[in-house]
C-alpha cells in the first residue's frame, strides 16, 4: 500500500488494542483518559510518522508514556476516598474478568506492562524492551515472571489451562 492509512482508520484498527493496554497498565478508572490522550498525541504526530513505521508499536509506546503520566499525576495528588471500591468495568465483564483485572493490577509495574504489551498488544519483546528501556531478555523475563505469578494467583487458572489442552 502506498502512503499511510487515514488516521480514523488507524484509530479504528488499533483503538481496541490501545484501550486493552491502558486498562491493563492503569486499571479501568484511568484507561479512557489515557486512551484519549494517546490518540490526541498520535494525531498531532501522525503526519511525521514514516509510512513504513510499525504503527501499533508506535501507539503502544505513546500509551505507555501517557500511562506513566497518569501514574505520576496520581502519585502527586492526595485523593480523599471513602470505603467504596472502584466499580468501573468493561461492558459484559463477569467476575472472572474482574478477578483477572485485579490479579494483573497487583503485579509489579514492569511485569504488568510487559504482559500488556506482549499479550494484549502483540508486540515482540524487542519492541517492549525499547518501550520499557531495557534489554529484550529483561522484557521477556518480566512477562514470564508476571505470567507465572498470574498462574499461581488467578483463581481457576489451572482448571482453565487443563481444559485448553
Amino acid at each position: 500500500m502506498e502512503g499511510k492509512q487515514p488516521f480514523d482508520i488507524v484509530v479504528e484498527t488499533y483503538g481496541p488494542t490501545v484501550l486493552r493496554v491502558c486498562r491493563a497498565v492503569l486499571g479501568p478508572a484511568d484507561a479512557d483518559d489515557a486512551w484519549s490522550e494517546t490518540f490526541l498525541s498520535a494525531m498531532k504526530a501522525y503526519p511525521d510518522l514514516p509510512a513504513d513505521a510499525n504503527v501499533e508499536a508506535w501507539l503502544v509506546t505513546i500509551s505507555h508514556r501517557k500511562a506513566i503520566d497518569v501514574l505520576r499525576a496520581a502519585a502527586r495528588r492526595a485523593v480523599p476516598v471513602a470505603d467504596t471500591p472502584d466499580t468501573a468495568t468493561a461492558p459484559a465483564a463477569d467476575s472472572r474478568d474482574l478477578d483477572l483485572v485485579s490479579a494483573v493490577a497487583s503485579l509489579p509495574a514492569k511485569q504488568r506492562q510487559a504482559i500488556a504489551y506482549h499479550y494484549l498488544a502483540g508486540l515482540p519483546y524487542t519492541d517492549i524492551a525499547v518501550i520499557l528501556g531495557g534489554s529484550t531478555e529483561a522484557a521477556r523475563r518480566a512477562a514470564a515472571d508476571g505470567i507465572a505469578t498470574l498462574r499461581r494467583s488467578y483463581p481457576g487458572a489451572a482448571a482453565r489451562r487443563a481444559g485448553h489442552r
